[in-house]
């Protein structure tokens, strides 16, 4: 595996893996800044799938005027939606919603699946012991296959 920047290892000393120092990582103790030892052979793994690093590329680190101008384009749209939230919050607020209101609908919302959760167990598990399927149980306590 080539390397990227700085010396050879030493004979017998894990290879690393330079990481540019923009991603703002720390190395754990006793690994030197922008190392990261690589596994054994080779950081190959099995499998057909090729590795894809969560870690951005050292180009995608560097400012380039392309890059610049993605990132003011997302941070003007994140601010037009920023906008476009506050305003919804406002109309909803002149229309009569509360946020209590929201969070006891929310809160009920919960305990309503919890207990459907609870009742579909019980299905499940009732249906296991008569030996059949839980749809098949349905019209025997007047449920709706859409319940």
């Amino acid at each position: 595996m080539p390397r990227v920047g700085g010396a050879a290892p030493a004979p017998g000393a894990p290879e690393r893996l330079q990481l540019p120092a923009c991603l703002g990582l720390t190395p754990a103790p006793g690994v030197p800044p922008g190392a990261v030892p690589l596994a054994s052979g080779g950081g190959r793994r099995s499998g057909g799938a090729a590795f894809r690093s969560p870690i951005p590329s050292p180009r995608s680190c560097q400012p380039n005027g392309a890059n610049e101008e993605a990132l003011r384009y997302e941070i003007e749209e994140l601010k037009q939606k920023d906008l476009a939230l506050d305003q919804e919050i406002a109309q909803l607020l002149s229309e009569g919603y509360s946020l209590e209101e929201l969070e006891k609908h929310i809160s009920l919302l919960h305990e309503y699946n919890d207990i459907k959760d609870a009742g579909q167990m019980l299905l499940g598990k009732l249906a296991v012991i008569r030996g059949v399927t839980t749809k098949q149980l349905y019209p025997e306590y007047d449920l709706e296959l859409s319940d």
